[in-house]
C-alpha cells in the first residue's frame, strides 16, 4: 500500500478502486509510513507548532434526532441548557487572557439562537477582540443567516458532513433531516467566503471502506479550509448505544492522508481520540495533526455536552484544560503558539 501513498503524495487524489484497497488493505506499517510522510509535510509548513482554538459550548439544546448524537431532541436523561451573551463574553475574556485568538461557538441546532441573537454575539466577540477569528458550528441554516453571520463578522464555520454517502446519511439520521440539504450548506459556507471545515465520522454505524472512499473523494473535491475527522464513540441515550467505538487507528491513518492530499488545510487532533486513552491527541499530532480546541465552556454546565459517553477533560477549568494540552504538546517536541491560525493557500 506504500505505492498508493506515494501516488496520493504525487497526484493529491486517487481512483475509487484504489482508495478503498488502500483503506480496507492497510497494514500498521502503513500507518505508520504515512504518519511520517504526514508529519514531514506538517513541520515543513507549520515547523512543530499546534494552534489552539477555545471551544465554547453555548447550547445543548437540539431541533434534530440524529440518531448517534447526545444531543438529539429525544435524549431523554439530557439536562438542556442555554448560556445568555454576558456568560459567553466572559468565556472569550478568560480565553484571551490564557492566549486564545481563535473562539469556536458550538452548539446544537438550537431555533433560540435566531440570526439576530447570533449576530449580535458574534459583534460583540469582535468588539471586544478584534485581533480574533470566529468560527461557528451550528449546524444547518439558511444562505441568508449563514450571509448575516458572515457580515456580522464570523470567519471560519465547521459543518462536519459526517458521510459522503446518500444511503450511509440516511441510516444515521431522521427522515425529516436531507443529504441533499448537508451538502447545500456547505457549498454556500464556501460560497459566502467562509474557511469552511467538514468532516466524517470514523466507524459510524453501517459503515464501509466504500464510504471512507466516498469521503475522502468528497474532501478532495471540496478542498476544505479544515477538516474534522473523529472516531464514532456510542452515547448511553441514542439507538447506537450498543455500538463499538470508531477505530482511532484508522481515524489517525485518515487524518495522515488528509495531511498528505491537502498540505495547507487546518487538521484538528479530535477529542475523542483521547477517548479511552490520554494520548489519541499527541499521535494526532504526530501523525499531521495541527490543531487543538481545548474548552472555554464553564465547568459546571461540561457534563451536560456530552455527544457521546466519556468525553475527556470534564471537570478540568479553562485554565487546567489548556496547561495540561501545553504539556502533552511541549512532551513530543511540539508547542502550541498565540495567534489566529487562519488559512493560508
Amino acid at each position: 500500500m506504500k505505492a498508493l501513498i506515494d501516488e496520493l503524495a504525487a497526484k493529491k487524489r486517487l481512483s475509487r478502486e484504489d482508495w478503498v484497497s488502500l483503506i480496507a488493505g492497510r497494514s500498521a506499517g502503513d500507518e505508520r509510513y504515512a504518519a511520517g510522510l504526514a508529519r514531514e509535510i506538517s513541520e515543513g509548513l507549520f515547523g512543530k507548532r499546534v494552534f489552539f482554538r477555545g471551544i465554547i459550548e453555548f447550547t445543548n439544546y437540539c431541533k434534530n434526532d440524529c440518531l448517534y448524537c447526545g444531543l438529539r431532541r429525544s435524549a431523554c436523561g439530557t439536562a438542556r441548557y442555554r448560556l445568555g451573551q454576558d456568560e459567553i463574553l466572559s468565556c472569550c475574556r478568560e480565553g484571551y487572557a490564557l492566549g486564545y485568538r481563535t473562539f469556536v461557538l458550538q452548539g446544537g441546532e438550537d431555533p433560540f439562537f435566531t440570526d439576530e441573537r447570533l449576530c449580535r454575539i458574534v459583534r460583540g466577540v469582535k468588539a471586544l477582540f478584534p485581533d480574533t477569528a470566529v468560527t461557528l458550528s451550528v449546524g444547518e441554516r439558511s444562505r441568508d443567516s449563514y450571509q448575516r453571520l458572515f457580515d456580522a463578522g464570523a470567519d471560519r464555520y465547521l459543518l462536519r458532513h459526517e458521510t459522503a454517502s446518500k444511503e450511509h446519511y440516511e441510516k444515521l439520521h431522521p427522515a425529516e433531516m436531507s443529504f441533499a440539504n448537508r451538502m447545500r450548506c456547505l457549498q454556500e459556507l464556501r460560497d459566502i467566503g467562509y474557511q469552511t471545515g467538514c468532516g466524517m465520522m470514523v466507524g459510524s454505524p453501517f459503515q464501509t471502506a466504500e464510504n471512507l472512499a466516498q469521503d475522502m473523494e468528497f474532501i478532495c473535491g471540496f478542498r476544505p479550509q479544515m477538516i474534522g475527522i473523529g472516531p464514532f464513540r456510542p452515547h448511553h441515550d441514542t439507538p447506537f448505544r450498543d455500538r463499538p467505538d470508531g477505530s482511532s487507528a484508522l481515524t489517525i491513518f485518515l487524518m495522515s492522508l488528509c495531511r498528505i492530499m491537502q498540505p495547507r488545510v487546518l487538521l484538528p487532533a479530535t477529542t475523542a481520540l483521547d477517548c479511552g486513552a490520554d494520548d489519541g491527541r499527541t499521535k494526532a499530532i504526530l501523525a499531521g495533526a495541527n490543531v487543538i480546541m481545548p474548552n472555554l465552556s464553564p465547568t459546571g454546565i461540561r457534563k451536560n455536552y456530552l455527544l457521546y459517553d466519556g468525553k475527556p477533560g470534564l471537570g478540568q477549568d479553562a485554565a487546567a484544560s489548556l496547561a495540561s494540552l501545553r504539556a502533552q504538546v511541549e512532551a513530543i517536541g511540539y508547542e502550541m503558539v498565540v495567534g489566529r491560525g487562519d488559512y493560508k493557500a
